[in-house]
């Protein structure tokens, strides 16, 4: 039987030999049935991953609970026979929800990530030897996603110069036994206007999970606040997307404009079926009461705060800073009124507004430490990718980070997962 897209090239051609009257006749009759419209829309995700294979790539959009295909990661999970997945994710969920589900199950062999720190049973996993992990800096994750839909085989970054990531000494996986199986290769390095820089490899998706706030039939998505992320990233490389939308609607609701992944890109939609959660609901507060919060009590609190206090005279009026989570957020309680600063966060908010109000938290407002927050009038979203490109570029003025030591020439040392 021929496809419905030979069935309308003969029609098309069938046309030129009739007479004006047929034509406008056969053209009503084509228009009145539409059987060559564009419709993605399938009725699940099963349908939507039944032809899904095992030791495929799949990458997952989301930045802790905000803005993750959890739809689609539960209907994977409830198919054991797709295994070997390479799993690619700026986190790895957490127990019980997103991709701590696959892990649990045993269905990812590999993930490459930018943070695992709140998922317990993945980092046992990984110091036992269960599973293989290729830490990669936030941004260069987002911008090697954002490559390989680009078709860019590869870049140089500044990120990780110096670092085990590029010498080739983080370990990718462990023996049971806690010792190292295999290190990381080194990465080639190469000096640009006076400044080293490392490359990095774009990732290559298989498939891609989406989660959109909005989809129509023929696969334009358009995503809300924060949970944009690595939605977008992930969203235009892989070989088959498939979007999950909370709304779905015709073709020309979503103002073009707003179309933030144009059809193109995707392969199928289907309807998100989850109820959206919060990681850390934190609500305003009063500065003394965010102070005593953060800073704690005691001798530490005196030292923290004074820690604070110095790091906020760094603000000058219209400046545009990153801050990093836990004591560098408080400084902006010691900046003094007149001075006006636009914070950014780098899942992709600049104009980082105060926390809100009990009961007005929004699962798609979070901060980068999976805090509910607020937008300041004039603010903007972004997804992760230009975010990190803000960054990169120079175009922060200033950034307050939070590190276990820090040396003299201005080296930082935080913790790191390593086993015993």
């Amino acid at each position: 039987m021929p496809s419905s897209a030979t069935l309308c090239l003969r029609t098309a051609a069938n046309l030129t030999k009739t007479s004006p009257k047929a034509r406008f006749l056969a053209r009503t009759f084509a228009s009145s049935t539409r059987r060559c419209e564009i419709n993605k829309v399938l009725p699940s995700a099963e349908e939507a991953i039944k032809d899904m294979r095992s030791n495929s790539t799949l990458l997952c959009g989301g930045f802790g609970l905000c803005g993750v295909p959890d739809t689609l990661i539960n209907a994977v999970e409830k198919k054991p026979n797709i295994t070997g997945l390479t799993a690619v994710s700026n986190n790895a969920g957490v127990p019980g929800s997103g991709l701590g589900l696959l892990l649990k199950s045993k269905q990812v062999k590999k993930m490459l990530a930018s943070y695992v720190g709140e998922n317990k049973v993945f980092e046992q996993m990984y110091l036992t030897g269960e599973i293989e992990l290729e830490l990669t800096p936030q941004g260069t994750l987002a911008e090697r996603c954002r490559a390989g839909g680009a078709g860019i085989p590869a870049f140089y970054t500044p990120a990780a110069v110096g670092t085990v990531v590029q010498t080739g000494e983080l370990p990718l996986s462990y023996n049971s036994d806690g010792t190292v199986k295999e290190y990381s290769k080194p990465k080639d390095v190469k000096v640009f206007e006076g400044k080293t820089y490392v490359m990095e490899e774009a990732i290559d998706g298989d498939y891609a999970f989406v989660k959109a706030w909005k989809a129509d039939k023929l696969g334009n998505a358009m995503f809300r606040f924060s949970a944009a992320n690595f939605n977008g990233a992930m969203g235009r490389n892989a070989k088959t997307t498939i979007v999950e939308a909370e709304h779905i609607v015709e073709p020309g609701e979503i103002d073009p404009a707003a179309v933030h992944l144009p059809g193109i890109y995707v392969t199928s939609v289907i309807q998100s079926t989850t109820e959206k959660n919060i990681e850390k609901v934190i609500n305003a507060k009063s500065p003394e009461e965010l102070k005593a919060g953060a800073l704690g009590s005691g001798d530490a609190a005196s030292k923290r705060e004074r820690i604070v206090r110095r790091a906020a005279k760094e603000f000058k009026n219209g400046m545009y800073a990153n801050l990093g989570i836990g004591m560098p957020m408080l400084a902006p309680s010691f900046v003094d009124p007149s001075v006006e600063v636009q914070l950014q966060s780098e899942n992709g908010i600049l104009g980082l507004g105060p926390y809100p109000q009990k009961g007005h938290e929004d699962p798609d407002l979070i901060n980068a430490g999976k805090e509910t927050v607020t937008l300041k009038p004039g603010a903007a979203v972004f997804g992760s990718d230009e975010s990190f490109g803000m960054i990169r570029a120079g175009r922060i003025d200033l950034t307050i980070l939070g590190a276990m030591q820090v040396s003299a020439n201005g080296d930082l040392a935080n913790w790191a997962l390593v086993s015993n």
